[in-house]
């Protein structure tokens, strides 16, 4: 039987995209398809963002946009030009940590630390929004961001006790 293969699809020529990128003004060429997890993994050397489910369910590649939480997997990185993007790289004033990532550590709120990264983003950008004020409300809030080891008690515990000490 003849197989009817679709041809390629042709390349697409890469955009100049410039972005705040933890602070700092980054440029860099980038082809229409291209998320800005790749962009941030690939091209920017930022490897914290994880490539969990790659379909916007599990919350691993969480960054925080203009400060708000994005799906970076579901985000085309065109889309962004000239927005702040902050990683997990980027989220830390030197060697001194940001308070949800000292709470992470004191409350012992991460296992495997996939999950981590996105986890703590999504908590900032949780509590900058005024989602963290109860148990239940910070619950809510991260509920798009799984943890396969189960450290949600101390994920919770971790973001009230930033929330208390604002």
């Amino acid at each position: 039987m003849p197989t009817t293969e679709r041809p390629a699809a042709p390349a697409q020529p890469a955009v100049q995209l410039t972005l705040r990128l933890n602070g700092r003004e980054a440029t860099f060429a980038v082809e229409p398809d291209v998320t800005l997890l790749d962009l941030l993994r690939e091209r920017a050397g930022l490897t914290g963002s994880k490539k969990g489910c790659d379909r916007g369910q599990c919350g691993a590649c969480t960054v925080l946009v203009n400060g708000r939480r994005t799906l970076s997997c579901l985000a085309l990185a065109l889309a962004h030009a000239g927005d702040a993007i902050t990683t997990i790289e980027g989220l830390a004033a030197g060697s001194e940590l940001h308070p949800v990532q000292a709470a992470f550590v004191e409350h012992d709120a991460f296992q495997c630390g996939f999950c981590t990264p996105g986890q703590i983003l999504s908590a900032v950008g949780a509590i900058a929004e005024g989602h963290a004020r109860t148990g239940d409300e910070i619950r809510e809030a991260m509920s798009g961001n799984l943890c396969r080891c189960g450290a949600y008690p101390n994920i919770v515990a971790a973001i009230a006790a930033v929330q208390r000490a604002r």
